[in-house]
């Protein structure tokens, strides 16, 4: 929540001339010591910040940087908003949106964001993955170790991890932290954590942003061309774009895409059913009719 906050402070010294600690302090309901340092946190980013004692005195944005009072302007802070409210969808509270009626009092115009973005965050795990996100956090803003089992393809394991962040990204939540059992960085994918507990604190370590470019995260390791019958346009569309095929004289779709494990090619061409046919790797092909005929017989009526 300290970003949020801070967001919502400099909103309002955005559209105020002065403002109070106290008052700021009650109206984001935390204290006057907690309202202090995010205004020196604010200072360091470079904003201009000017604080004056006694009657009369207050907080403000230094005079001559009048300027930039319009550096949110009414289509930034619907962004803003609308970016906050997604929030909300994840959670299952009203946290973000309580937030929102604090940025700027009496703006309704603002306060309403962007009636033509919707951002919904969710999936279907919902249920299980809101409480997931709420302990982490928790635990990254507390520095508390949080340990869990998790499931990946390789096998199930338990680790104990150092929090730093909670990343959306692939259409899935993950978690950017220090896995004492591998002495390194790792992302976990917070669908694949079962029986989460907080632990001891720890100190936190100079923590590198993730590289999370798709060559890294999802390495072409295996180029695959397959041939797709032509009803499955409007899949290869949705899942690699317009570009990954081409259409053939016959009307079929030669599909060429990089993959980063055997699994995942042979699972993908096996749900086509018949609509699909490997091409290459050449070496998989047979791999892949064995996998149909366990199919077969496991559903054979006897």
């Amino acid at each position: 929540m300290k970003l949020d906050r801070m967001i919502g402070i400099l909103a309002v010294l955005l559209q105020k001339e002065k403002v109070t600690a106290p008052w700021l302090a009650e109206k984001f309901e935390v204290s006057r010591r907690t309202i202090n340092r995010d205004i020196e946190r604010l200072c360091m980013a470079g904003i201009p910040i000017v604080t004056t004692r006694g009657a009369g005195g207050g907080i403000s944005i230094m005079e001559g940087y009048a300027i930039d009072r319009t550096l949110l302007t009414s289509s930034d802070m619907q962004a803003v908003l609308a970016g906050l409210r997604s929030l909300d969808s994840v959670s299952g509270t009203n946290r973000y949106a309580q937030l929102m009626e604090k940025l700027l009092p009496g703006a309704s115009d603002l306060l309403a964001g962007d009636p033509h973005i919707l951002i919904d965050l969710s999936s279907w795990y919902r249920a299980a993955l809101a409480p997931k996100i709420e302990l982490l956090h928790g635990a990254i803003e507390s520095s508390r170790l949080v340990s869990f089992s998790y499931h990946a393809p390789s096998g199930e394991s338990r680790r104990t991890v150092e929090p730093y962040d909670l990343i959306f990204q692939w259409a899935g939540w993950y978690l950017w932290g220090w896995c004492r059992t591998r002495e390194d960085f790792r992302l976990f994918k917070l669908n694949r954590m079962t029986e989460l507990e907080l632990s001891g604190s720890f100190e936190k370590r100079p923590a590198p942003l993730p590289d999370l470019s798709q060559e890294k995260v999802f390495p072409h390791v295996f180029q695959v061309r397959a041939r797709i019958e032509p009803e499955y346009k409007w899949r290869l569309i949705e899942e690699y774009g317009a570009d990954s095929f081409s259409i053939q004289a016959d009307g079929s779709l030669l599909f060429s895409f990089g993959f980063t494990d055997k699994t995942s090619v042979i699972g993908w061409i096996a749900s086509f059913g018949g609509g699909a046919e490997l091409l290459e790797p050449a070496e998989f092909r047979s791999e892949l009719a064995r996998f149909g005929e366990k199919i077969r017989e496991k559903h054979l009526d006897t």
